[in-house]
């Protein structure tokens, strides 16, 4: 799977919003300064597409980026931020869960994880919530960079084995560093394997329909 063209397509307050389902979707989400936009632009190779908020959890709205003018790749609002929870909770929860519950386009979605980390009772919450409306998803250990090889190995043992009561069979993990680009490769090939026939021909030149938000 190779990205030879991507470009921001628009922004969405809410799956109401969202523009029409012509187009499969991959969706990104995780907590608050996970390093989704690092692996955003680390897939796409264009470091200048998605961009972190100078405060974290400030970006509420669902961005979304056409690939090679045949897929889009939906960046979620990151979730788990003192500042959303106080004055937005109900309002942000229900953009991402209407997203993620709804979308009839959407192919599988990938929930980021701070490998750096211990297991986060707020990641946990959200990848169980994930099982129990039997969402297509995967896990990715991101930042592995961050901290020593064997804790890094020691932390996503430990967040497998919080969910291993959840469900019958683990989802399938990756790991990825947006520094080293480290699981590059790994999740492409995935992608590649999640998109149908069509979404994988030959790019189609398109130009952005709007200004990025930044």
């Amino acid at each position: 799977m190779n990205i030879s063209s991507s470009v921001f397509y628009r922004s969405a307050a809410d799956l109401e919003s969202c523009p029409d389902e012509s187009l499969p979707e991959i969706a990104f989400v995780g907590r608050s300064n996970v390093g989704k936009s690092s692996l955003v632009n680390l897939l796409t190779r264009n470091t200048g597409l998605a961009r972190a908020s100078a405060t974290p959890g400030h970006t509420k709205t669902i961005n979304m980026f056409t690939m090679n003018g045949t897929w889009r790749l939906v960046d979620l609002p990151g979730y788990g931020f003192a500042e959303v929870a106080r004055k937005d909770s109900a309002q942000f929860s229900a953009a991402v869960s209407g997203y993620l519950e709804g979308r009839k386009n959407l192919l599988c979605i990938f929930a980021l994880i701070d490998s750096s980390l211990p297991p986060q009772d707020i990641d946990l919450e959200f990848v169980e919530w994930l099982g129990s409306v039997s969402a297509r998803f995967v896990l990715v250990f991101t930042k592995t960079d961050k901290s020593s090889p064997t804790t890094v190995k020691a932390n996503i043992a430990a967040f497998e084995e919080r969910i291993s009561g959840t469900f019958e069979k683990l989802p399938s993990s990756f790991s990825c560093s947006a520094t080293t680009r480290q699981g590059r490769d790994e999740l492409l090939r995935f992608i590649g394997t999640v998109l149908p026939p069509e979404a994988k021909k030959k790019p189609v030149k398109q130009a952005p329909l709007r200004k990025t938000p930044w």
